[in-house]
C-alpha cells in the first residue's frame, strides 16, 4: 500500500526592486532534502497576489528581456482602477500603494509551480531554476514549499 508523507517549508525572501526575478531553487532544493522523501512533487507557491513564482532560465539577458516583456503587458504608469483611491473601498491597508500593474502581471504568470521529485532529487531540466518574481515594490514575501510522496 502507498503511504504518502508531507513536509512543509516557509521560505522567506526580501526583495530590492520590482520586477526581479529572485532565484530560490537552493532553498527549494534544502527543503526536499529537509523532507528526506524520494519520489514525490515539490510544491512552490507564493502567498502574495502580487509576486509569482515561475520555472525559467537564469541568464541576464534573458532576465532582462522578460522583465521588459511584463512591463509591455501591463505598463506601471498605465491607468487601473483598483490604483484609484479615491473610488476603491475594498482590501485597503494603511500602506496601500497604487499596483495595478502587478496584479495584472501576476494574473499572467500565476502563484505556483509543481516539480516532479524522483530519488530525492528536483527534476528540473538542465537550465531551469525557480524563480519569485517580484511585481510590486520591496518588501518580504513568504513561499511555501510542499513536499508530498514517500
Amino acid at each position: 500500500m502507498l503511504r504518502l508523507s508531507t513536509y512543509a517549508r516557509l521560505i522567506t525572501v526580501e526583495t530590492e526592486k520590482a520586477p526581479q526575478f529572485i532565484d530560490i531553487t537552493e532553498e527549494v532544493e534544502r527543503a526536499v532534502a529537509e523532507a528526506g522523501l524520494t519520489e514525490g512533487i515539490a510544491l512552490i507557491y507564493s502567498r502574495h497576489t502580487t509576486a509569482a513564482i515561475r520555472i525559467n532560465e537564469n541568464e541576464p539577458l534573458l532576465l532582462h528581456d522578460m522583465a521588459e516583456f511584463l512591463e509591455r503587458l501591463a505598463p506601471r504608469d498605465c491607468a487601473y482602477s483598483h490604483n484609484d483611491f479615491s473610488i476603491r473601498t475594498v482590501n485597503m491597508t494603511e500602506d496601500e500603494c497604487p499596483n495595478g500593474h502587478a496584479h495584472c502581471q501576476h494574473l499572467l504568470l500565476g502563484a505556483s509551480e509543481a516539480v516532479p521529485i524522483i530519488g530525492g532529487r528536483l527534476q528540473l531540466g538542465r537550465w531551469q531554476r525557480i524563480f519569485l518574481v517580484e511585481l510590486d515594490r520591496p518588501r518580504t514575501r513568504e513561499v511555501l514549499v510542499q513536499i508530498i510522496g514517500e
